[in-house]
């Protein structure tokens, strides 16, 4: 595809470093073969995630600037609290540091041992924090999803008739819908499917809540490939997401172009004072929720630009320029190409690999012996027998990233496909018993 042009330019450069391959090697070594561990000057290119890694804009820089650190009741936090209004439609919001405070206060108000927990597919802090207190998790994703090179245009959706066989059956506390779902491919749901699933936790009493942390690149997938809402704004769609909700969490370090920051809406009054007393115990007042004031601005500001049509043509363009140049190689990738990220689905380009063996973790090391390019996997070793899939992700920070960035990495690609049937894969030596794959340590198996 051509390349999208991008609609801003570039006013602060920041260099970044190429280690020589031996030292890539001896990096490995000393990480114990987790990227996790490798310090970020020594990586050229990171795609390790997009959350709170790009770049800022001037109206962000600007209004840092004037953020108010008072402990309570800052200006800084009322101009978060309104710009949360706007864009979500929900008021009293409550501030949090990131995503995953807020579903430790979920998994707090919501759940307990044995409670269900269905979801298109949760992504892997939410479900850690689900898992702690007990809770069944049931991912059920749309059978469309299972191919990966089809073009249905919604893979990210929940299988709605699966999702009423688990309401009937009772005991489910909680539906969660993540938009665009991360797990699956960065696959975006319709706006219809989340209105008939809203619909069926209505009818049985079951809380839906939306995990919007990408909710402005979904709401342009839906612009795009739904004809129903082509010609309503990114903006109105975002805030018709949110109206077929019960309450919604999100990353600020996502859609919300900040490093920090996250916000949880409950349209349950009770359940929200509940949030709030917690939030007090565990984050900080409910004026700042574990955030400094340039954090709150920042987000104000980043909230508003992420609804910008132009920076989303930009943002999805430049995953599918990277997806499509990933399958022209030859490797099998998550079709049609979705939000934040490029996915390569390994299990048969590295079938002499065993599942056991973790193979999308050795393109991962892989990537980075060739190319200084840090990726993560999302696969069995970061959710055991739950994965679905054999996921490389690449995971593309906001307005950080070029043309030629991209191309280095085609190149690396194309390289370690022609040589794909010398890699081997991995075995744990240590790992801790939640989210293993943050400090994870591995040996090849040779």
């Amino acid at each position: 595809m051509r390349y999208p042009v991008e609609p801003f330019r570039i006013k602060v450069v920041e260099p970044i470093n190429l280690p020589s391959p031996e030292e890539r090697e001896r990096l490995l070594v000393e990480a114990k073969y987790n990227l996790f561990k490798i310090p970020s000057e020594k990586v050229f290119i990171d795609f390790l995630t997009d959350s709170g890694t790009g770049a800022l804009s001037h109206h962000q820089w600007a209004a840092m600037m004037e953020a108010d650190e008072s402990y309570a009741g800052s200006r800084s936090w009322f101009r978060l609290k309104r710009a949360i209004e706007e864009f979500s439609g929900y008021e009293d919001p409550i501030p949090v540091h990131q995503g995953r405070a807020a579903e430790k206060l979920l998994a707090t108000i919501y759940l307990h041992e044995g409670a269900k927990v269905v979801s298109n597919t949760l992504f892997d802090t939410t479900r850690g924090n689900f898992l702690a207190v007990g809770a069944e998790i049931y991912d059920i994703p749309t059978p469309e999803a299972l191919d990966i090179s089809s073009d249905y245009p919604f893979k990210g959706n929940i299988d709605l008739n699966r999702l009423e066989e688990l309401l009937k059956e009772g005991g489910v506390k909680l539906v969660v819908m993540v938009l665009t779902n991360n797990t699956g491919g960065g696959q975006p749901v319709d706006l219809d499917n989340l209105k008939e699933a809203y619909a069926l936790t209505q009818r049985y009493g079951v809380p839906l809540i939306i995990d919007a942390c990408r909710i402005a690149e979904n709401a342009y997938f839906v612009k795009r490939r739904n004809p129903k809402y082509s010609g309503w704004s990114v903006k109105d769609i975002v805030l018709e997401s949110f109206r077929y909700s019960d309450g919604a969490f999100m990353s600020g370090k996502k859609d919300g172009l900040s490093n920090m920051g996250g916000f949880l809406v409950l349209r349950d009054e009770r359940k929200r004072m509940r949030a709030k007393e917690l939030l007090i115990l565990w984050e900080g007042f409910i004026h700042y929720g574990g955030l400094s004031g340039r954090d709150m601005e920042s987000m104000a500001v980043g909230l508003k630009e992420s609804l910008d049509e132009r920076y989303l043509e930009h943002r999805t363009g430049q995953v599918a320029y990277l997806t499509e140049g990933i399958r022209e190689i030859g490797w099998d990738v998550m079709w049609p190409p979705g939000g934040h990220a490029a996915y390569i689905e390994v299990s048969e380009a590295l079938a002499h690999i065993p599942k056991e063996q973790f193979p999308a973790h050795s393109l991962v090391v892989e990537l980075y012996r060739r190319g200084a390019i840090r990726t993560v996997e999302v696969g069995s070793l970061m959710f055991k027998d739950a994965a679905r899939y054999e996921f490389v992700r690449f995971a593309i920070p906001r307005r950080m990233y070029s043309r030629a960035h991209l191309d280095y990495t085609l190149d690396v690609l194309r390289d370690i496909y022609a040589s794909k049937g010398n890699l081997r894969g991995f075995r744990i030596t240590y790992e801790p018993p939640h989210l293993r794959h943050f400090l994870a340590e591995l040996e090849p198996i040779l």
